[in-house]
Parts: structure tokens; sequence; C-alpha cells
């Protein structure tokens, strides 16, 4: 091997390296720019499986990445956060948006005023000048965009120019035409290709670029290309192998969707390139690679998709289910929404972390409820359930800090940053509402003990404030979990009359000790009582406050 052979390897390596690097990089400009709109996009994620091929095709356009898509998808499917039915459709619109790169790359053979590669370096040039001068971050982004633009066209030019000296070579037109006519060598040969690189918008790219040099015939590219679709399936198959039974039959509903397709696709022109050689064995251009990629993908979505029920029933044949042999807490099972598969869309993870702070704020706000109920109705029972959820609150917070943790650490906008920071103290606030509706369970165990009455003002003071609190506590949940600034403002609103009832209460109780009305000990279970309540209301105040400082 002479040393322009190495050399053009190297380039060759190179070249498929920034191409990966800035369809990544663009990828990671196309989320933070597009923002709450990926947020929007997950609340579109219905039983419609027409919706669910848009919703699928759109986020794949967004983060450059079919193969992405279905591993997210996995993880949503662990997660509980999105079904089987659901899945099928999101997963066929995945194969559809990953047509977009190859469409691009496309374009160089429109003629260079409009091929990419011509503006690459311009792309780039205007990128590392906005990001050098610019102060907004939604800017920055879109300087992103550019940058990842101009790096991945100039990756499949290096690409492009390693491979041109040796288009004619014996060896190219030997290895095409034994692809060609062996179409389980070529489905295979696609295959192992897009599974090593893990992209098949990358390896639809390589093929295209070697089709620029004119040594790839129609018989092969057809062949390696139904490869490419089931070589993509790799990476979800991996990634569910520590999944759950049902997110396992997401990544095998994937599999067959590509699998059958092919099957159907390479039996028609196998059929046709038999009958009529001299189609098979004409060279192909990058635009019909990219022609046939999405009449493929759109057809076998349009084939399948009415048979989506059948696909979930075959993954269930393939992937038998089996009963779980643990019980989960049904309060902590939610927090298998914390999958990091999620991790492929930065915005989906910060909305499931926002979800899984409210599940966990919801469970503290019914445990305040068993507290006021176990303490006005005397229940030893609603009391003990206290000690018990109390427990799981805990653990709640330690798993999700943790999560939140990975997050921070992923590509985010400034708001996302933001709202990460408040999702921390967000948790240790409601950790902190956990420990006062205990030490409100335990005033209620030692009134229990001791016989402690208290009078009909008192009882009806410290019910009034138990309302209010629950209701303090509630509206801040629901701020955050809406993301509304209405229910925030409703949430101080209340902490405000908390801290007014609180004083008033106070004042009163004190005012019953001093006449004899009240007994000392039940004086001290009383203050206790409503200092505990009103140390709640300031830690949904603080809840509420969040929400403010993000919309401001």
């Amino acid at each position: 091997m002479s040393m322009n052979d190495i050399e053009s390897l190297f380039s060759f390596i190179g070249g498929l390296g920034m191409f990966i690097y800035g369809m990544n990089v663009m990828a990671d400009g196309l989320q933070k720019a597009a923002g709450n709109k990926m947020k929007q996009l997950l609340g579109y994620m219905t039983n419609n499986r027409i919706v669910g091929v848009l919703v699928g095709a759109l986020v794949t356009i967004i983060i450059q990445s079919s193969s992405a898509t279905t591993v997210m998808i996995v993880g949503f499917v662990n997660a509980g956060l999105m079904n089987l039915t659901q899945a099928v459709g999101v997963i066929m619109g995945a194969n559809i948006g990953t047509t977009v790169t190859a469409w691009l790359v496309s374009m160089s053979e429109l003629g260079s005023f409009f091929s990419p590669e011509f503006y690459a370096p311009l792309f780039i040039g205007i990128g590392a000048f906005i990001v050098l001068f610019a102060k907004k971050q939604k800017v920055k982004d879109i300087a992103g965009i550019c940058i990842g633009f101009g790096v991945l066209f100039i990756g499949l030019s290096f690409m492009s120019g390693a491979i041109t000296p040796y288009k004619d070579l014996p060896i190219f037109a030997k290895a095409f035409q034994t692809l060609g006519s062996n179409p389980i060598f070529g489905i295979l040969t696609g295959t192992i290709i897009t599974g090593i690189i893990q992209s098949s918008a990358a390896s639809v790219s390589i093929l295209q670029t070697l089709a620029l040099s004119g040594v790839v015939t129609w018989n092969s590219a057809i062949y390696i290309t139904l490869g490419q679709n089931i070589g993509t399936c790799v990476t979800a198959l991996i990634s569910s192998a520590g999944a759950n039974k049902t997110a396992k039959r997401a990544a095998v509903i994937h599999l067959l969707f590509n699998v059958i397709g092919a099957v159907l696709f390479g039996l028609v022109l196998f059929t046709v390139f038999t009958i009529k050689p001299e189609y098979g064995n004409s060279a192909i251009s990058i635009v019909q690679i990219s022609i046939f990629h999405t009449i493929f993908n759109l057809t076998n979505t349009i084939i399948l998709l009415p048979f989506a029920d059948k696909l979930v029933s075959l993954s269930g044949v393939i992937v038998k289910e089996e009963e779980e042999i643990v019980k989960e807490a049904e309060d902590t099972r939610a927090l298998r929404h914390l999958d990091e598969r999620i991790f492929q869309t930065p915005s989906f993870a910060v909305e499931s972390a926002v979800s899984e702070v409210v599940h966990m704020g919801k469970v503290a706000l019914g445990n305040l409820q068993f507290a006021c109920e176990g303490f006005v109705e005397r229940d030893g029972d609603k009391l003990k359930k206290v000690f018990e959820t109390e427990k799981i609150i805990n653990n709640m917070e330690s798993i999700i800090t943790e999560y939140l943790v990975k997050i921070s650490h992923l590509s985010l906008t400034e708001k996302q940053h933001i709202t990460i920071n408040n999702l921390f103290y967000s948790v240790s606030d409601i950790e902190r509402v956990g420990d006062h509706c205990e030490n409100i369970a335990e005033l209620g165990e030692y009134q229990l003990a001791n016989d402690i009455k208290f009078s009909q003002d008192a009882e009806q003071g410290a019910e009034k404030m138990m309302e209010m609190v629950n209701l303090a506590f509630e509206n801040a949940l629901l701020a955050r979990g809406e993301e509304s600034a209405q229910y925030a403002i409703k949430a101080t609103e209340y902490e405000d009359e908390v801290d007014k009832l609180e004083e008033t209460l106070r004042k009163l109780h004190i005012e019953r000790l001093s006449k004899g009305l009240c007994s000392p000990d039940s004086g001290v279970v009383y203050l206790d009582l409503i200092n505990n309540l009103e140390r709640i209301s300031d830690h949904a105040d603080n809840l509420a406050e969040y929400i403010i400082s993000e919309e401001q």
C-alpha cells in the first residue's frame, strides 16, 4: 500500500468522522432551537397511528437519527410513558424521517450552485462568527446548526475525494456486481455496515458517495439499502437488553417492520432484475438512491400501518410476557419513567424529570391529607400509613436527584438548565413536606396515647388551616406540572392566608391557655401542629416561586 493509498484511507475515515460529528452537532442545535416544541411533540404521541408517524418523522428530522429515535421510544415504553400501539406509528415515522439526510446529500447532484458542499465553508464561517459575538443563547443554537451542517458536508467531500481516484478499479465493479447478483449478501452487507457505525443516515451517505463516483449499480444499491434499514435496528435491540419485556417488544417491532419490508421489496425487485438484468446492472445516481430510500420507507409504512396490531401480537410471540415476580409499590413504580434511553433527546428527558417531580409531589400531597385526616379523626391506621409513605418519598428523592444530576450534564438550553436547577430545589422542598407530615403524624399518635382534647374553636381553626395548606401545596404542584404562573400565584396567595391564619390561631390558643380553657399538653401539641402546617405552606410557596422566576 503506497502513501497515497494510506492518505486516501485516512481522508475517508476522517471524512466519515466529520460527517457523523457534524450530524450530531446539527442535531444538538436543532433540539435546542426546537426547545418547548419537543414537549408539544410528546403531547401528540396519542393512539392515533397517523399522528404517531408524523411525530416520529419530525423527531427524527430534529435529532437526525432514526436509531436514536427508536432507542428513545424503547425508553418511553420501558418507562410506561407510551404503549406499544403508540410506539408502532412513531417507529415507522422515524424510518421516514431518516430519509431527509439522504436528500440533503443528493442535492450535490443538482450542480455546484445548489450543492451543500459548495456552501459548507460559508456556513462554518458564519456559525463560528455568531458563536464568538452573539450574546443570545437562541442565536448561538442556530449557529450550532450552521456549523454542524457545514462540517457534515465537508466530511462528505473528504469521503468523496478519497474514493474518486479508485473509481475505475476493477475491484469496485466486481464487488458491486457480486452484491447485486446475490440479494442476501447485499442485504447482509448493508446490515453489518449500518450496525457497526450505528447510523443508517451515515451508511446511506457512504453509499451515495460511492454512487457519486459512478461505481454503484442499481441492484447492489437496492439490496444494500434494504440491509441498511435492518441494520439501524441493531442500536435499539442492544439498548432494549436491560429493559422490560414490553420495551424489548418495541425494539422487535422495529426489526419486524424493516425485515418484512426488506423481504417484500427484495422479492419484487429480484424478480424485476432477473427479467430485465440491464436495469439492475446500470449505474445508480445519488438522487435515485434517495428516491428509493424514501419510496421504500413510505410504501412500507402504508402497507404495514393497518397491520400495527398484528405486529404487536407477533412481537408478543417472539418476546414472551412473563409475570413479574417482584411486585413494586404503586407509588414507586412510576420511577421507571426515569429511563436513561430518553437522554437521546434532552428536551424529553427534562419533561420526564418534571413529570416525576410532580408525581413525587402528589405522593407527598396524599401523605399530607392522610396526616391531617389521621390527626383530626384520631385514626391510628391513617397515621401509620404516613410513616410508610414517608419512606417511599425519601427513596424517590434519592432516585430523582441522581437522575437530575445526569440530566444536568446533557446539552441543555439556558431555560432547561434553570428548570433542572429548580427541580433540584423542588425535590428537596417536597421531601421536607414529607418530613413535616411525619411530624404531624407523630403529634397525632401522641394525642391518641395521652388522650389530648382540643376546644371546638381550636379544632375548627386547625381544620381551616389544613384546608388552606392543602390548597397551597396542590396549586404549587399544578403550577409545576402545567408550567403555569397562574397556579403559582394562587399558591402564594394561599400561603399568605396560611401565615395570617397561623398568627391568629397562635394568639387565640395562647389566650385560651392563659384562661385555663386548654391544658398545657394540648397547647404544646396544637402549637407544634400549626407550626408544621405553616412550614409546609412555606415549601409550597418555594415551589410556586420557582415557576414564577422561570416565567420571568
